[in-house]
């Protein structure tokens, strides 16, 4: 696929932005938030080959509202936790007994994320979970091999950018006919506590102040990261805005 970054990353988002709320029940999605939109933009190619993209962070909703969607129907933030897209996906399973694969984190996570799901869904068909650490892609090749052979209904990725969207990718290039998503860092927030974000910080779009608080590392990504990739992020759509003059 050839594509000209400047005149049609913007273009490429804006026919993968999720059209519709049950967009998390089809195909392979990736949410993406201003740090991920920096790997977007020189990767093109990946993401145009996902069947949606979800927009994961209020502020580049606020953006792409601004500044892109011509709909009249505004653009709504969809994130993999528990305040968004996570119960519905998790709640499906549950009621349509639908299998779910979750693969990403440290060992130490995954093993805490399932025990803390579990406990809430206690009737989940969790069909396999691993780590998302791979020795080399011989091994990373074989586990997807496996991943096919098991056919879950969906499957969960969390490796952070951009390894999950690779990831997942890659799975359905090989043949993967479920639902994927990916999910940054839901399952290593989930093994801390069931619900990460105090309902504060959701209902007053805090959730990155929280993710500072406890996950100090974060703090670059806000605050260098960030206003870098809105820079990009309102140059790429002035150019789209012109070429489609």
């Amino acid at each position: 696929m050839n594509l000209n970054k400047k005149k049609n990353n913007i273009a490429i988002l804006e026919s993968k932005i999720n059209s519709g709320d049950k967009f998390w029940d089809n195909g392979i999605t990736a949410y993406l938030n201003p740090f991920s939109y920096l790997f977007y933009r020189k990767n093109i190619v990946v993401f145009a080959q996902f069947d949606n993209i979800a927009i994961d962070g209020q502020l580049l909703v606020v953006l792409l509202n601004l500044f892109v969607n011509s709909n009249k129907k505004k653009l709504k933030r969809f994130s993999f936790d528990m305040t968004s897209v996570a119960p519905l996906v998790l709640k499906k399973c549950v009621y349509e007994k639908k299998s779910i694969l979750f693969i990403g984190s440290t060992q130490l996570n995954i093993v805490g994320f399932i025990n803390q799901i579990s406990k809430k869904y206690t009737t989940l068909n969790i069909v396999g979970y691993r780590n998302g650490y791979f020795d080399t892609e011989e091994d990373k090749d074989l586990y997807i091999r496996e991943v096919i052979a098991q056919k879950p209904d969906f499957v969960i990725v969390g490796m952070g950018s951009p390894y999950q969207e690779l990831f997942l990718l890659k799975l359905k290039i090989a043949g993967f006919q479920g639902v994927g998503h990916t999910c940054g860092g839901f399952m290593h927030q989930t093994a801390k506590s069931f619900d990460y974000y105090p309902i504060w910080t959701d209902k007053l779009h805090l959730r990155w102040a929280y993710r500072i608080w406890d996950e100090p590392v974060l703090f670059r990504r806000y605050f260098v990261d960030y206003p870098i990739s809105v820079f990009l992020f309102l140059k790429d759509a002035l150019v789209y805005k012109f070429s489609k003059r």
